[in-house]
């Protein structure tokens, strides 16, 4: 059984007593971390109005971890496009590319990110495009990266070129995730490479993975499907410390899961005080269930056969280890073990 290149798929987590910029310097480490493990890809989500996340511009998080890094690949995980006009997107991510060659993925996402209301503000700015024009959208911005740019014929007949960034040299990787056929198949049509949200998604995955092999067309970007799996994992020297430490994001996710208001994160003390309600112990059992929670040898080997029953080469870890009370605040020590742990 072979192993899987293993990547980080970050939310930057915010837990009690943490301020947005102690959340963001701790990630900023362990992106630092990552590159010095080779691991291959260092990706932020897009979440918006959310105690427990500080993720909410991938570009500027990417090129703060894309200065403070050597080799691995940042990008997004992804950028909610109906949050975004294209042409903004495309030059964001010309840029990226231009500060960082041939480090850059862009992953574009369907979804808003965030609750009605947020959603609702986003689009009142009326940079938004309708949801709708999805497919559309990504083929723009496909094309604006690129050195040659995109063309934009109109009704009457004319033509206007248009570029992300004046004279590209490269451009960035884009991928499509999604949680659902829509984003497998739309992938497959247009032979893009495809990241089923497996970390956040309960069920569909194989359904997805097939969709999307068996639909695949092959592109110019493209010759054959190209996806990997993502997971949340939490490794520690022990298997009781690692159940403690993912107990903080499975109260956070059940919350979540019950429609109950957001918070920040609890420490391991404070969730193991907490006792879940009725309505949460069955969410919470579920997770255990799919999370990838153990000492380094249990997670690595589970891991492997995960990537080997799916066919998959690499595996992005969404790290949820929480925190213990007294660790740094700008620090992440139950992330950066479970890190260690899989690499080691």
């Amino acid at each position: 059984m072979s192993t899987p290149a293993l990547s980080v798929l970050d939310l930057v987590p915010v837990r009690s007593g943490q301020t947005s910029a102690q959340a963001i310097a701790s990630s900023m480490a362990l992106a630092r971390h990552a590159d010095a493990l080779g691991l291959a890809r260092y990706w932020f989500a897009e979440h918006h109005n959310m105690p427990s996340v500080a993720s909410t511009t991938p570009p500027v998080l990417i090129a703060a971890a894309a200065a403070r890094t050597e080799r691995i690949r940042v990008g997004s995980g992804g950028v909610m496009l109906p949050n975004h006009a294209p042409l903004i997107v495309a030059e964001q991510f010309a840029a990226l590319e231009a500060l960082a060659p041939g480090r850059i993925d862009l992953g574009i996402g369907r979804a808003p990110g965030s609750d009605p209301v947020i959603t609702h503000l986003l689009r009142q700015s009326g940079t938004t495009g309708d949801v709708e024009r999805f497919p559309s959208h990504v083929q723009d911005i496909a094309a604006m990266v690129q050195p040659d740019g995109a063309t934009v014929r109109f009704t009457s007949g004319g033509e206007y070129g248009v570029k992300a960034t004046p004279v590209a040299s490269g451009a960035p990787a884009i991928w499509l995730l999604g949680s659902s056929d829509y984003s497998a198949q739309l992938a497959a049509a247009h032979g893009l490479p495809y990241v089923f949200a497996n970390h956040f998604a309960g069920t569909g995955l194989e359904r997805a993975l097939d969709l999307y092999r068996s639909q695949f067309r092959a592109s110019e970007a493209l010759s054959a499907p190209l996806t990997f799996l993502t997971a949340n994992v939490v490794a520690a020297s022990t298997a009781e410390e690692a159940n403690d430490r993912a107990l903080p994001q499975m109260r956070a996710m059940a919350r979540l899961r019950g429609n109950k208001p957001m918070r920040v994160l609890e420490t391991v003390e404070e969730a193991l005080a907490a006792a879940p309600d009725a309505a949460e112990q069955p969410l919470i059992e579920a997770m255990r269930q799919r999370w990838f929670i153990g000492t380094g040898d249990e997670v690595r080997a589970s891991l492997a056969a995960f990537a080997t029953q799916h066919g998959v080469d690499e595996i992005m870890l969404s790290p949820v280890a929480g925190s213990y009370d007294g660790e740094p605040l700008d620090e992440t020590p139950g992330r950066t073990q479970t890190l260690d742990l899989l690499v080691a």
